[in-house]
């Protein structure tokens, strides 16, 4: 007779080789992950166990505000009024005097009503769409569009159709037909990103918001690696085309080049208080510290200062060196490119990854990027740039890519 003991043995041990299985299955076609561990960090420079010093060309801390001192001085300073949590959920007791600051800084700095943050993007994503619509509805993505919202479109459970990446043609008859099929009671919700993560380029906002007020549906652009960096004061491709008011929701992260941890998005005051009561990653999470929101505030008054500025200027005139010690096929591939992200396409999977660890070897970061992340067949290595980078470091990683990738006809003069 089978005990409960043996039981629960046979289903660990089940459940254990079914994983083994599937760790095997990645393997085999490239795509195993694997966390990397980092031991510290100061400036562009990471150590990892293998090796005392890596240039860090894959963080997403575009202006190096991460280790700014300021911002570290800030953090300190919110740790000793405000402890290092929250205790609870913001609708409970968490919700302390920062994130309301921090909340309304955001609404100014990103030209709206209101907004509301959350612990990440992700919970942002998840939080928002599902609150906003669901059965009966329609969301209408780019193809493109970042895992968040996808995971937080299939949540809502709203009808879903995708447009091919930046296809105006595409996303029209969508939208003509959602209101066809769905009549006037059907709320039509269009998602996007203003700077694409893994290819670095930006979508045609303009037009967008052309097509969704003729087809009286809402728009969110997921602004996570444009704030800080594009705009003036660093606040986003849809400021930089003065487009605030025609954007129902402009979500983004606090962990990229604002240089802290988290999400949020900027709304009406209407909108924001519906999420309140509706966003279920808001509702049932512990607060992000208040430490943390506290220094998240202080982090959006330096993008808006002189400091800010050069900052911005010194991570442009990185890019402009990168580009032109490039050269070549690369640089036509990528001058237009209007952020920070520069995908170097390599095709193949396992190719990709020993690409980036011989990289690595020599002491340069840049990830292998693999599917579900991108397409099949599309690995890259996603070099991204930051102010903190110094010339020589530059200059040193486009000798490794002129040595390791030769198909991407990078010149092979002057370094």
């Amino acid at each position: 007779m089978r005990t409960d003991a043996s039981m629960d043995n046979d289903t660990s041990h089940n459940l254990t080789h079914a994983s083994q299985e599937a760790l095997e299955h990645l393997q085999q076609q490239g795509l195993r992950r694997s966390l990397r561990r980092v031991l510290s960090t100061s400036g562009a420079e990471i150590a990892l166990p293998q090796r005392d010093s890596v240039i860090n060309f894959s963080s997403n801390d575009y202006l190096g505000l991460a280790t700014s001192e300021a911002l570290k001085e800030a953090m300190r300073e919110g740790v000793d009024r405000f402890g290092v949590g929250s205790g609870a959920s913001r609708l409970v007791c968490g919700n302390y005097a920062p994130h309301e600051d921090l909340e309304a800084a955001l609404a100014s700095y990103k030209g709206a009503e209101a907004a509301l943050a959350f612990t990440s993007g992700y919970a942002t994503a998840v939080g928002t769409i599902p609150a906003l619509v669901g059965p009966g509805d329609v969301v209408i993505l780019d193809k493109l569009s970042h895992a968040s919202l996808i995971d937080a479109a299939k949540l809502s459970g709203a009808t879903i159709r995708i447009f091919p990446h930046n296809h105006l043609g595409k996303l029209e008859r969508l939208l003509a037909g959602a209101r066809e099929k769905g009549g006037a009671s059907t709320r039509v919700l269009v998602v996007t990103e203003s700077i694409f993560s893994m290819d670095g380029d930006a979508a045609p906002l303009a037009e967008i918001i052309a097509l969704k007020e003729k087809h009286g549906a809402w728009l969110l652009v997921d602004e996570a690696h444009a704030v800080g960096v594009l705009g003036p004061q660093g606040r986003g491709l849809v400021a930089s085309l003065g487009l605030e008011k025609q954007v129902e929701l402009q979500m983004g992260t606090l962990s990229k080049a604002i240089g802290v941890s988290g999400g949020y998005v900027a709304t009406s005051s209407a909108v924001r208080d519906l999420l309140i009561n509706r966003a279920r990653s808001l509702i049932y999470s512990t607060a992000p510290p208040p430490a943390v929101a506290w220094t998240a505030k202080h982090a959006i008054s330096l993008l808006q200062s002189a400091e800010g500025e050069a900052r911005r200027e010194k991570l442009w005139a990185n890019k402009r060196l990168l580009l032109s010690l490039l050269g070549g096929t690369f640089t036509a591939q990528t001058n237009a490119l209007p952020a920070a992200i520069l995908p170097i396409i390599i095709g193949d999977e396992e190719a990709a990854v020993q690409t980036s660890a011989a990289l690595l070897e020599a002491g340069h970061l840049i990830p292998a990027i693999r599917y579900p992340t991108v397409s099949r067949g599309a690995a890259r290595l996603r070099l991204t740039l930051s102010a903190i980078h110094e010339a020589g470091q530059i200059e040193a990683l486009v000798a490794c890519l002129r040595r390791m990738v030769p198909q991407l006809g990078i010149a092979t003069h002057g370094a």
